[in-house]
């Protein structure tokens, strides 16, 4: 199974913050120019093209498998923006199914996982603060803050 990115979506901007639309982002073994794949989603069955081509907003879903990558960024028209060596994977658990929520629902059922901040959980793919975005009641409880989310947020919880 392969472990997420750093972020779920991994966004890329210019040098002047603007999104980097349409930019190509090609993954290889640390060290090489031998590809390596990324993945489209957790499960990590369907690879990404390499390169992985960034949408209008220069965001991605890039999911790394085993082993150290090199990342290698170019805008639209090929010029070279960056290279960042010996990327690795978390090293996380699986990631478990999303929960899609209810309109101001705030209590998760999820699968057990380790209690005591030991988890990553994510709202649409962003990084919830533990004690301040939501609490556990126990292996399997969710509660987050008050008013709730919205209608159709999907929540991962993948264990530390």
């Amino acid at each position: 199974m392969a472990t997420i990115s750093p972020v779920p979506f991994l966004q890329f901007v210019d040098a002047n913050g603007a999104p980097l639309a349409g930019g190509k982002l090609y993954t290889y073994v640390a060290g090489t120019t031998t590809p390596l794949a990324t993945y489209t989603t957790y499960a990590g069955t369907t690879p990404n093209a390499n390169p992985v081509i960034l949408d209008s907003a220069g965001r991605a879903s890039v999911w790394l498998g085993a082993g150290s990558y090199k990342f290698v960024l170019h805008d639209s028209a090929n010029v070279l923006v960056y290279t960042t060596d010996n990327i690795v994977n978390a090293g996380l658990g699986p990631m478990q199914p999303a929960v899609v929520a209810t309109a101001g629902q705030t209590v998760f059922t999820v699968l057990p996982y380790t209690t005591g901040g030991s988890a990553i959980v994510a709202v649409n793919g962003l990084t919830e603060e533990y004690n301040v975005a939501y609490t556990e009641t126990n292996s399997t409880t969710i509660t987050f803050v008050s008013p709730g989310l919205s209608v159709g947020d999907r929540v991962t919880v993948r264990s530390i």
